[in-house]
Order: structure tokens, then sequence, then C-alpha cells
């Protein structure tokens, strides 16, 4: 009873509570946070994991302005359901080139983790032109106008260098050939032997089927990169992390 009786000093003192409660949260954040600074890495390296290509970052950035992430995640988690669904688990390094992030919290339409390779080239425009005409039940808004968005990419060079401001290991030789590299993705006459060195597995092809280079052809070049750059059925968890 004595300990309650001191408890209750503390529930019925405002200021005292606000203190305490700073403290034990203060506490348990230094708990978690200062021995991160003590790791070499925090984040398990894979093989095939690389910074986007010019085209797949404008295309990222398109799926952020319009506001995909706030109906479809990029993260699966390790539960059964979800990768029976989905596929293997999310990995951190997966989203380590993403600034910000594209993990989400919320499921209107499914997750999209996983979803390069899953469906063609016109299977995204006949979605992304009219959604409903392929999923009946969607309620996801129509995005024909990014055919009609034409793209030259005259200022990729300006994101990949913000993304290298924050850490993304974009090279002096790819800025120099960010542009040419934009155009030879959506061009499958182009000689796209540099674009390939530079971004391994980089798929190149008219992704739109339209002579001039759109937003649609951006969205999904990014769409279809998507979960294909692990190799999961080689794929070992390193067990010391």
């Amino acid at each position: 009873m004595a300990f309650l009786d001191k408890h209750k000093v503390i529930e019925t003192h405002a200021t005292l509570l606000l203190v305490l409660s700073f403290l034990v949260v203060t506490i348990g954040g230094l708990v978690q946070i200062v021995p991160l600074f003590y790791l070499e890495n925090t984040i398990e390296k894979v093989e095939g994991v690389r910074p986007y290509s010019p085209m797949e970052l404008a295309g990222r950035e398109i799926y952020v302005r319009e506001g995909c992430y706030v109906c479809h995640s990029q993260m699966i988690r390790p539960m059964r359901d979800e990768v029976e669904r989905y596929g293997h688990y999310s990995l951190a390094a997966e989203s380590m080139y993403d600034h910000p992030f594209q993990w989400g919290s919320k499921r209107t339409g499914p997750d999209l983790a996983r979803v390069g390779g899953r469906y063609s080239d016109e299977w995204h425009v006949d979605h992304l032109m009219d959604p409903q005409s392929v999923v009946p039940e969607s309620v996801m808004p129509k995005y024909e106008y990014l055919m009609g968005n034409k793209l030259d990419g005259a200022h990729v060079a300006d994101s990949m260098w913000a993304n290298q401001v924050v850490g993304v290991p974009y090279t002096d030789e790819m800025m120099q050939n960010a542009v040419a590299d934009f155009a030879a993705q959506a061009d499958p006459n182009a000689d796209s032997e540099g674009l390939l060195a530079r971004y391994p597995g980089a798929q190149v092809r008219n992704f739109d089927g339209q002579a001039a280079v759109t937003e649609m052809d951006a969205l999904i070049a990014y769409l279809q990169v998507l979960g294909t750059m692990v190799d999961f059925s080689t794929f070992q968890p390193d067990p010391n992390r």
C-alpha cells in the first residue's frame, strides 16, 4: 500500500508525471540508439543491389509525386501469409538507396516490393490508363495523362546529385552519362553497353510502346525493377546479423 500511495503522488502531479515519463522515454531511446553508433554497418550488404538507373530514378520520383506510396507499401513482412502471397520477405539492403524509403503502413492495394516482372509492360499501361478495366473492384484513379507527359532526362543528373549528397554511390561517370543512359534505357535500338555496365540488370526497351519517352515509360521502368535486383534462389542471410 505504501508503494501505491507513492505512485498516486506521481499520477496526481502532472508536471512530475511529465518529467518522469520523459526520463523513461529518453533512457529507453538511448538503450536502442546508442549501440548503433558502435556497429560498423547496420545493413547487411546484398549482392545485386545497386543504385537506380536514371530512368528508374525518374520513375520513382513520379511514383512518389503521384502518391502511390499512400496505397501501396513496399515491405513484405516475414510472416507466412505475406511471404506466400508476395514472395521473400523484404531485406533492409533493398531499400538502402531509397530516399525516402517506400515501406508504407497501409495497403489499399497490394504490396509492390516484388512487382517487377510479374506483369507485362502492356498490363501496366492498361492498369495505369484505366485501372478498373484490369481490376474491376479497384479504387485506383486513372493516370492516362502520364502517356502524354514527355521526358527528356534533362534534369535527371540533378536528381542523381541530390541522392549522391545523402549517400547513394553515384559515380562521376554515372553523372556524366545520366542523360545518355536515360535515353538509352527506353530505346531498344540504342547502344546500351555503357548503361548495362553502370547499372547491371537494367531493363532496356520501349516500355509504353510510344515513339517519345514519357512519364509512363519511366514509371513502368521503376515498377519493373522492384524486387528484381536480388537473386533469392541463391541468397543466404548472414546468421551473424
